[in-house]
């Protein structure tokens, strides 16, 4: 008589036992970095909105971003390389991204890398950058605009009059 052996679990099952896959999706994706900000992840900048069992749904930081082809493919080669083969990726641009989806953490981690992170709850004065960004550099607020247009479209590129140093600001919106 034949005894008949189940499969091996594959590496990837193995890797999600006793652990929701939409957890382990999460701490996938949090190791994701964004293309344009690598210091920060697409968890970070809330650009992954929900994570399902069959899909994770994302919203680029704003309609016409250049680096959402490759977001989309980092986030298909970390899904697949962690046994997330089958999960969907959907884009949505409904309601749009807004910088409040930013974590704190990620709100930190663009400080700590030289870029002054939007206020939470940005008001329509601060859409358009009227309110004094606090430089990342030395933490002084007495800072201006120098250009609406920095490093990439959803930054601006400010200066400290306090340090002197030019820093970007992420654009609120």
């Amino acid at each position: 008589m034949a005894h008949h052996r189940p499969p091996a679990p594959s590496p990837a099952s193995t890797a999600h036992a006793g652990e929701a896959p939409a957890v382990h999706m999460r701490a996938t994706l949090a190791n994701v970095p964004d293309p344009e900000i690598p210091a920060v992840s697409v968890i970070d900048l809330g650009i992954v909105r929900e994570i399902h069992a069959d899909r994770v749904v994302i919203t680029p930081t704003y309609t016409g971003c250049p680096a959402t082809i490759t977001i989309e493919q980092s986030i298909r080669t970390a899904l697949d390389a962690n046994g997330f083969a089958d999960v969907a990726i959907e884009t949505t641009l409904s309601p749009p991204w807004s910088t409040d989806w930013i974590s704190d953490e990620g709100r930190e981690k663009l400080r700590a890398y030289g870029i002054a992170p939007p206020p939470r709850g940005a008001a329509a004065a601060s859409l358009k950058n009227q309110t004094a960004a606090d430089c990342p550099r030395c933490g002084s607020s007495n800072t201006e605009e120098l250009s609406r247009f920095g490093s990439t479209p959803c930054k601006a590129l400010w200066r400290c009059k306090a340090c002197a140093e030019p820093f970007d600001r992420f654009k609120c919106h």
